[in-house]
């Protein structure tokens, strides 16, 4: 007879109704399946009871848990070593090998190749070659993803046109004619010459979509137009006759090129195998590899075209020997190395087209490629922000009472943070000039700036134009861009500067050194002000037109405006097919946008042009002085103010007759942000009185609502950005700065407004230490902080659960040891030399206690889940699922329960 087992069901969660029972089999393969330990719905963690063998002893014998624990310990040695010679070899030999081998090649004389394996090898200086290599290596592996991007360029945006361009094929007869695919050309092209007549653009571009060309059997081509379409397709980059013309080959391998063992080695390698964290030695034939790359990129990228620039140095007589070689002699010489080899280039590819070397002209056109592209990077992100930080610098020196001989001078000391320094200029000097070229864009009708690239653009890409267009092409874009940058600098920089010392010669020069009491923010980002400025560049370009009669050109009429969407590229109207054909293709020459409005040319349109130059420099260099001087006339009263009110009923000295000057940076944030208020009360009375004496109530009664809420937030912020990094401070600064730095004879002085600054970053490194942390209560508190924001903000909550325990314990850690220093242990040390030894040295003494209980709890957890571990791997025979309210159960199954029922 057959009978039939019932599985036991389970409610091992919150859930409730038909979800609610379960079987054990099923939640362990569920649970298999997702890898998740809780439930999806309610998020409860399913819990299990072991259930272990009967002849389990009570308590385990001790050649187990010694077993078990040398077993342990085994392991985590191990581990440890093979993570050691992990961390040795690539935060080591790597980097080690190839500073060695930079320094070896760059430095190669006789003398060191005699003693290369001596030098490789030396342990002189090995933390110091390390570190450098750290550097050597970062450099080879941005080149090596610098070159595998370049090749998806390639790839996916095709290369030049004379790159793409291959030898003309030899004419073969064409095959008989398709009747019907005739046919069908006829007709459509009586379609297109229909649509012409009824003058019909739209339609006429639908037909030039839908009819394609038949190729050498008679098939229609899916993937190409039957005439060029400059509307709707994007036209390639046109081939400049400047730029040498390089054939191309099928290369029957890049077509035939199969890449699924490529994908299938990329599944199987992961970062874990890579790096040898998954246990395995395989990384070090992956340590080999990257070695062997390192040397070979430092051979081919630094040593080729340094050798090759320094051997054109000396044969031009540049440099003679013996001469002191200038600065920066590597960089200049690598430079033109590289400069030399992209000239060669084009010599080898130019024979490899005359001796029809298929393959030979297409790896010349390559490497020309990379050349070419490295060249113009390092031009366009180093050396124009480079002059652009030099400009600025010069054209501000009366600002700032000095001279190029100052300059010269600071450079000569330090080059290399010269140089640094000037390019961090010079690069947020393009970023703000960008950025103000994008407002006006927004502002001015599209096409008047059509000369100047626009960085919103979808399909701009400086790599693709890097790679299509020819030098002379970027040569002459890098002056027009030097000569604009200049100019501007020219106008807001210099000339106000020279005006201003003209009209107020003792409002210069910015004091850059002086009493810096007063701490503000050097930083001033507002999201009013580019609205503000968007509304003023409005406004002034509304005069302007007015004033010229340009207003069709300089922001377009209402009527073009609303008509931009249909008439978006057409100007002057040609007629359509040729006409309007040949007009795009020559706006697309001229590096004309596509979206451009038409305009209305008013009479002597050239003369209206220029003093609408003129307006733009006079109010420019207006708007600059305007900036450079009243910001700063604003903070230098107040700052006036500020000092010598704090000394009003104290006889001044000699020495503190003159009043003090603060720091300019001070005082231009000050004048900043009291123009920037003053300005936002403004604007706010205008929008807010015309709207009736109700709109100013209700608007009162929000912002009190919303002061409400910031007194909240101003308790919050005192507690936790004043009073927990102040403890933080001070209580490091105890704990580690004084014992180490004053000594015993001396008196220490805290300066309580250094210990909360240094407190403040404490408590970041220390937040982000603790996120990145396992889980525990303090960290929840945190994420939950995070979570609320400032308008979700629980007062409450962040004073109970995350001011008040930090600011105990950091209050306990600091008042427990003073206590005992200096009223307990005063008591049974007489001597005080013994005092003044505890009183300092009790405070690493605590944290030196605190870290040894730490640690002894943390062992003892380790071995108490080391001992389940080895109960549960001699003794455990299976697990039971726990029901959810399975103490309640039990709790109303107890005896007292169960007589008050009775």
């Amino acid at each position: 007879m057959r009978r039939t087992i019932r599985q036991a069901t389970f409610f091992p969660c919150i859930c409730s109704g038909s979800i609610k029972w379960i079987h054990q089999d099923c939640l362990m393969q569920w649970m298999r399946y997702s890898r998740k330990e809780f439930c999806e719905l309610c998020g409860h963690r399913f819990s299990f009871t072991p259930i272990y063998s009967p002849d389990m002893p009570r308590v385990l014998p001790l050649r187990d848990v010694a077993g078990g624990l040398v077993s342990s310990i085994a392991t985590a040695v191990k581990y440890w070593l093979h993570y050691t010679l992990v961390a040795l070899a690539w935060l080591g030999v790597v980097p080690f090998t190839a500073y060695r081998t930079y320094r070896f090649l760059f430095s190669a004389s006789y003398d060191m190749l005699l003693s290369l394996p001596i030098n490789m090898f030396s342990t002189e200086n090995i933390a110091a070659d390390v570190f450098r290599g750290c550097f050597v290596v970062t450099c080879t592996l941005f080149s090596f993803i610098g070159l595998v991007w370049l090749r998806e360029q390639i790839l996916h945006g095709g290369g030049p046109d004379w790159l793409e361009r291959d030898d003309p094929p030899v004419q073969e007869p064409p095959p008989p004619p398709n009747v019907e695919q005739d046919e069908n050309l006829v007709e459509a092209n009586n379609n297109i010459n229909n649509n012409n007549n009824n003058n019909d653009v739209q339609q006429n571009v639908e037909a030039n979509l839908q009819v394609r060309p038949a190729h050498d059997n008679g098939v229609l081509d899916p993937q190409m137009p039957f005439m060029d379409n400059p509307i709707n397709r994007e036209e390639p980059p046109v081939a400049d006759p400047d730029e040498p013309e390089i054939g191309q080959e099928v290369v029957g391998d890049e077509a035939n090129w199969n890449p699924m063992e490529w994908d299938r080695a990329a599944e199987e390698l992961t970062w874990e195998r890579l790096l040898g964290l998954d246990g395995s030695m395989v990384f070090l034939e992956h340590v080999f590899w990257v070695i062997s790359l390192n040397t070979l990129f430092i051979f081919i990228f630094a040593f080729c075209p340094y050798t090759i620039g320094n051997m054109a140095i000396f044969l031009l007589g540049i440099l003679k020997p013996g001469k002191p070689q200038m600065h920066f002699h590597g960089l200049l010489t690598t430079l033109l190395g590289y400069c030399i080899i992209g000239i060669t280039l084009v010599k080898l590819h130019a024979l490899a087209k005359m001796l029809r070397m298929r393959k030979s002209r297409r790896i010349l056109g390559l490497c020309y490629i990379v050349v070419k592209v490295s060249l113009l990077s390092v031009v366009e992100i180093g050396v124009l922000p480079l002059v652009c930080g030099w400009w600025l610098d010069i054209c501000s020196l009366p600002m700032f009472d000095a001279t190029l001989k100052d300059r010269k001078a600071s450079f000569k000391a330090a080059p290399g943070t010269s140089l640094f320094i000037h390019w961090m200029f010079g690069m947020v000097y393009v970023y703000y000039f960008a950025s103000f070229i994008i407002l006006l864009r927004e502002v001015l009708r599209p096409g008047v700036l059509w000369f100047l690239r626009n960085l919103n653009d979808p399909d701009f890409s400086p790599i693709q134009e890097m790679i299509h267009f020819s030098i002379l092409r970027h040569i002459r874009r890098l002056v027009a861009s030097a000569v604009i940058f200049g100019s501007a600098v020219l106008l807001m920089l210099w000339l106000p500067i020279n005006i201003l010392k003209n009209i107020w010669p003792t409002f210069l020069p910015y004091t850059l050194s002086g009493d810096s009491e007063i701490i503000l923010p050097g930083f001033f980002e507002q999201s009013q002000t580019r609205v503000w400025l968007k509304g003023f560049i409005r406004i002034w370009c509304s005069v302007v037109s007015w004033f010229l009669g340009i207003r069709s050109y300089l922001l377009g009429s209402d009527t073009q405006q609303q008509n931009a969407g249909q008439d978006e590229g057409h100007r002057h109207a040609p007629d359509a097919g040729q006409g309007l054909g040949a007009a795009h293709q020559a706006l697309l020459h001229r590096d004309v946008p596509v979206g451009f409005q038409p305009y209305d040319q008013p009479s002597y349109f050239i003369l209206r042009l220029a003093g609408l130059i003129v307006f733009m420099c006079v109010s420019l260099v207006i708007g600059s002085l305007l900036t450079l001087t009243i910001p700063v006339w604003i903070g230098r009263q107040c700052m006036t103010l500020w000092l010598v009110g704090g000394h009003i009923g104290q006889t001044p000295t000699a020495e503190e007759a003159a009043p003090p000057k603060p720091h300019e940076l001070y005082t231009a944030a000050m004048g900043t942000y009291l123009c920037w208020i003053i300005s936002r009360g403004i604007a706010i009375a205008v929008n807010l009185f015309p709207q009736g004496r109700q709109a100013v109530v209700q608007k009162i009664k929000h912002w009190m609502s919303i002061g409400a809420s910031y007194a909240m937030a101003a308790v919050i912020f005192v507690l936790m950005f004043g009073v927990v990094p102040l403890l933080y401070g001070l209580l490091l600064e105890l704990v580690v700065v004084v014992p180490l730095r004053v000594p015993l004879e001396q008196t220490p002085i805290l300066f309580l407004g250094q210990d909360w600054a240094l407190g403040v970053l404490y408590t970041k490194i220390t937040c982000a230490l603790t996120l990145m942390g396992p889980d525990w209560a303090l960290k929840r508190a945190i994420e939950r902080a995070y979570r609320d924001g400032l308008r979700d903000i629980d007062l409450k909550f962040i004073i109970k659960d995350l001011a008040a325990p930090v600011i105990m314990c950091f209050g306990l850690a600091l008042a427990v040891p003073y206590v005992l220093a200096h009223s307990i242990l005063p008591i049974f040390f007489t001597n005080q030399h013994t005092r003044t030894l505890l009183a300092r040295r009790i405070y690493p003494f605590f944290l030196i206690v605190a870290i040894v209980i730490g640690i002894i709890v943390f062992q003892i957890r380790q071995f108490k889940k080391l001992y389940v571990a080895i109960k549960n791997d001699k003794y455990l025979v299976g697990q039971r699922l726990v029901n959810y309210d399975h103490l309640k159960r039990k709790a109303s199954m107890a005896p007292s329960n169960l007589r008050d029922r009775t």
